[in-house]
């Protein structure tokens, strides 16, 4: 009797004391020339409406600003198209992308870092992965206006604990990860695996791992009521003895969800304004808030690890990234980026021992910058996403990294 009432007791605690916070985000991503391309084709309508989606988040919020809680993650490719003359020129009477950015600017919006070229970084050869994370932060402090990027994103979120030093190096505080693969040094919870963040350490560095809930980011992809989200959230967190983190995170601009004209419909007037005005109506049960203080508020304590994979495609597990690596000609192509990253690598060493023999230093330098840009644009997640369609577009780069990487080293005096 004594046992069940302190059970009782302590359900009324959890119950009465129970905290449940919010996070939600959204990655914008579209491949290297997708937009313009797109433009040129039949589908150019599709190109106005992706550019509106990304116009749309900042108007949307106008009003919730001290509400809203929104995280978003650019691209490197995106990015890069943003800030291109020929786009801005080109699409000028569907959005203004100065002014878009300028909103950006002005915004609470917590932006998350990710890789330059879009590239899943198990994948993609080691030696690499500071190029892409250091040239995106360049990219989004330029254009995004915050000086510091507390939390990444990795594209098509896909992990490794070997990340982990790397990331720290570049200053970010937390990552996101599935939730399906924590890999926990006790027996947890279901909850416990989904809704708290955690400590992953690797090679003596340390990074908050930040668990996004797969069944609420696939509905929040596709489309949800506001009163079915309350309701889950609720069943889901209804057992939390802790200060309970749901992380959502979904595509911004994939599907008519996100790229309705008719803001009513869409994702931001018939889910995400009603649920912000529930909570300023203290009806939500739940409260928006922004990772970064989340974090500041509930630093974590426990340790665990991590197992590589990356989000799940509806075809294929992400566990073992076959989305990107199952046939043939994928597994031709990163074997052919492994030998050009190496390749290249080589002759960017020989290069800087044999630098002052050079005739012109300068113009060698150059060639091998930007056959390093070429290599990295193959690495882009996107050339091998769709089975073996794009593969050609990444042996394209490396074809081109290769020709000017010959160059380079005829130049080189031989020792």
């Amino acid at each position: 009797m004594l046992v069940r009432l302190k059970r009782c007791i302590k359900h009324y605690l959890i119950l009465r004391d129970k905290m449940v916070y919010h996070a939600l985000g959204l990655s914008m991503h579209q491949p290297l020339g997708n937009l313009l391309g797109l433009h040129n084709s039949e589908e150019s309508w599709e190109a106005k409406q992706i550019l509106w989606a990304y116009d749309r988040p900042t108007r949307a919020i106008e009003g919730y600003e001290d509400v809203a809680k929104l995280h978003i993650s650019f691209s490197g490719t995106l990015l890069k198209q943003f800030e291109d003359p020929a786009i801005r020129e080109t699409f000028h009477d569907v959005i203004d992308i100065e002014d878009m950015l300028r909103r950006y600017r002005k915004s609470n919006i917590e932006f998350l870092g990710t890789g330059l070229y879009h590239p899943i970084y198990p994948l993609t050869p080691k030696e690499d992965w500071d190029a892409h994370t250091a040239w995106w932060i360049g990219l989004g402090r330029a254009l995004l206006g915050r000086k510091d990027f507390n939390g990444f994103y990795p594209p098509e979120m896909g992990f490794c604990m070997e990340m982990i030093p790397m990331l720290k190096k570049y200053g970010y505080k937390y990552v996101i990860v599935d939730c399906w693969y924590i890999k926990p040094k006790r027996e947890m919870r279901w909850e416990e695996l989904r809704y708290r963040p955690y400590r992953a350490c690797y090679d003596n560095e340390e990074i908050i791992v930040v668990p996004c809930d797969r069944g609420l980011s696939n509905a929040q992809a596709s489309g949800l009521d506001p009163g079915w989200f309350k309701y889950e959230v609720a069943q889901r967190t209804k057992w939390c003895d802790f200060p309970a983190l749901v992380t959502t995170w979904s595509d911004g601009e994939n599907g008519g969800w996100f790229r309705n004209t008719n803001v009513e419909a869409n994702f931001w007037g018939h889910f995400y304004r009603p649920i912000l005005d529930d909570y300023k109506a203290g009806k939500l049960g739940f409260t928006p808030i922004h990772i970064s203080d989340y974090l500041k508020k509930f630093a974590p304590k426990e340790e665990v690890e991590v197992y590589p994979g990356a989000w799940n495609t509806g075809e294929h597990w992400g566990g073992d990234f076959t989305q990107w690596t199952g046939s043939l000609l994928q597994k031709r192509g990163w074997d052919e980026i492994r030998n050009a990253s190496a390749y290249y690598h080589r002759v960017k060493m020989t290069f800087e021992q044999s630098r002052k023999e050079i005739r012109d230093p300068e113009d060698v330098k150059n060639l091998i910058i930007n056959a390093y840009d070429h290599l990295l644009m193959a690495e882009t997640s996107c050339n091998f996403y769709w089975g073996s369609r794009w593969v050609y577009r990444a042996f394209d780069e490396i074809e081109k990294a290769y020709r000017l990487l010959d160059q380079a080293i005829s130049q080189i005096p031989k020792k």
